[in-house]
């Protein structure tokens, strides 16, 4: 029979840590932050937040290029970025300076970014069907990483593990999960953007990606707004019907 290690509300308090370190929209944050995790020491906790958020995106950006080197696009490779070595896919802003000011500032979120992997389009064999393949790569990297943590998860459920091990699957399930339903939203530089191109006839998918240089403006402008809340509201009840 399942020994489990959380009741209900430390459950709810563990998966809130986990949403909280993806990055999610502004009132959902507020609704879920500052619970907290009985038996995991704040500082473990934050450790694990932070390898696990890097381990995700350093992943998800590998996944791209090799994806991009079976398309016909090796630069990548050729630049040594096929690796799980951190160091090459260290950005300094985008993963010391960004996430340590959150992190040493008390904020409820944490967010963050490796260097992406450099594709180059022209390599590809057919440039906007291949651009999209390559860049699915990276949410299903997302999603085959939140499968192992839920796999995790039930397993420390089962065999009774410490509450550390259970906030480590929790942790991995929702960030990975976020961070893959993020990706996928159609506003470039996002991933979800190159799907609507490879859609969109050769002249209008120029256009739709041109917008690309400000598109992250746009994205934390709607973040700050809260207009993604009611899509990541749908993930964590869906991260929540799949571990209980």
């Amino acid at each position: 029979m399942s020994r489990s290690r959380l009741d209900r509300a430390r459950f709810a308090a563990a998966v809130s840590g986990a949403l909280v370190a993806g990055g999610i929209g502004t009132a959902l944050v507020s609704a879920l932050a500052g619970q907290a995790i009985p038996g995991v020491p704040k500082a473990l906790q934050i450790a694990i937040r932070v390898v696990v958020l890097f381990f995700a995106i350093v992943v998800h950006e590998v996944s791209h290029g090799y994806i991009a080197g079976t398309r016909g696009d090796p630069t990548a490779r050729q630049l040594g970025r096929l690796t799980l070595n951190p160091v090459p896919h260290i950005d300094l802003f985008g993963s010391i300076i960004i996430p340590g000011f959150l992190i040493l500032s008390g904020s409820p979120f944490v967010i963050g970014w490796a260097k992406p992997v450099p594709i180059d389009i022209r390599r590809f064999r057919d440039p906007l069907r291949d651009f999209a393949i390559t860049a699915m790569a990276g949410p299903a990297s997302n999603i085959g990483q939140m499968i192992i943590y839920v796999l995790l998860f039930r397993a420390g459920d089962f065999f009774g593990w410490p509450n550390w091990i259970m906030f480590l699957a929790l942790t991995g399930a929702g960030i990975n999960l976020f961070l893959a339903v993020f990706n996928l939203i159609p506003i470039p530089p996002l991933d979800g953007s190159r799907l609507v191109a490879a859609a969109l006839p050769t002249r209008l998918a120029v256009q739709f990606l041109s917008v690309e240089r400000f598109g992250f403006i746009l994205i934390f402008l709607l973040l700050f707004l809260g207009a993604f809340d009611g899509l990541f509201r749908l993930v964590w009840r869906f991260l929540i019907s799949i571990l209980t």
